[in-house]
């Protein structure tokens, strides 16, 4: 018997860090918006006939064997499988797991192949859970292999694709999809990957900490950014582009100057580079510091930027929202 699963990753356009708990419940109306993209994690379950667990990662080139599940290390080679592995106590198979996703890119990536994986290892031992359930799973095992809080967006793209605001109140975290043209979006949009691998554990931990130890100047930013979030949900609802566009660029000013580490030389040359090309805003994905960056602009200007970023280093990748998530066969 074999399973088969994958789930999107995300571009995030707003919003993000405040989707860490607790930070959300110091700012009334915080939200998040993301679309989800058809750059995909994948995960493969094959039942075995001697009882061992093997696990590979395509992408990394790694892999390990041991006779039973107890015997996976989570704290050695592929710790986020060995986990998963160990709490669906999944013996007798072969995991195999693939990211479309540059490493540390920031498209959360690590989240869409939890997603994919959880569902995999359910569908395998004939256990159904509800999508809220396999969705704190997932954040948990997560949160346990990177020993530090876990954001609350990323893993809804991955299980429900789309364009969304998500909500995040103290009644709980709510998914709205938006009414969004999905064309529309992805022909102002140019992805590129920067070459430089992020670290969103270091980033956000450090922005987190300030912000609950009482300073004031991160909390100001977060506001702004709630408020930009805002305005951007409904402009793009209204398809006010060039509002959008705005928007973007207000979002980057402020989460820039959360942190140094935001942002890079080779961030702020490209983002200098597509802007002369025509682009109206651009913006890190996730928490920074590296992994993929998105330029927004006109669809006539969108050649140019693609040029503008190659030139500068960066590796162009090819997305279309994909508003399918989460599939399982």
């Amino acid at each position: 018997m074999h399973i088969q699963s994958s789930a999107p990753t995300r571009i995030d356009l707003a919003g993000g860090t405040l989707d860490i708990w607790p930070l959300y419940l110091f700012h009334e109306g915080a939200q998040t918006l993301n679309a989800a993209i058809s750059i995909r994690a994948h995960a493969r379950v094959d039942t075995r006939h001697d009882g061992g667990v093997a696990l590979r990662s395509l992408d990394t080139g790694r892999a390990i064997e041991v006779p039973r599940w107890e015997d996976l290390d989570v704290n050695g080679d592929l710790p986020l499988l060995a986990r998963l592995v160990r709490f669906f106590r999944a013996g007798n198979i072969t995991l195999t797991t693939e990211s479309q996703s540059p490493a540390g890119a920031g498209l959360a990536g690590s989240s869409a192949l939890t997603i994919a994986t959880c569902a995999a290892l359910a569908r395998w031992r004939g256990t159904e859970y509800r999508q809220s359930d396999l969705l704190r799973i997932a954040m948990n095992v997560e949160a346990q292999t990177i020993a530090v809080p876990t954001g609350m967006q990323d893993y809804r793209p991955a299980l429900f694709g789309g364009i969304a605001a998500i909500e995040l109140r103290v009644d709980g975290v709510h998914r709205v999809g938006l009414d969004v043209d999905p064309e529309e979006l992805e022909q102002r949009v140019v992805l590129a990957y920067t070459g430089e691998p992020r670290n969103s554990g270091t980033n956000n931990w450090d922005i987190m900490k300030r912000h609950l130890d009482g300073d004031r100047a991160v909390f100001d930013l977060f506001e702004r950014i709630r408020d930009t979030a805002a305005a951007m949900r409904e402009a793009l609802e209204r398809g006010d582009w060039a509002r959008t566009g705005r928007l973007i660029a207000d979002e980057w000013d402020n989460r820039r100057r959360l942190s140094p580490g935001v942002t890079t030389p080779v961030i702020d040359d490209l983002i200098a580079r597509a802007g002369r090309a025509g682009a109206v805003a651009a913006k890190v994905c996730g928490a920074g510091g590296g992994g993929c960056l998105f330029c927004f602009g006109e669809p006539a200007n969108r050649d140019a930027i693609r040029a503008a970023l190659a030139a500068g280093g960066a590796r162009i990748l090819e997305f279309h929202v994909d508003l399918e998530g989460l599939r399982v066969g």
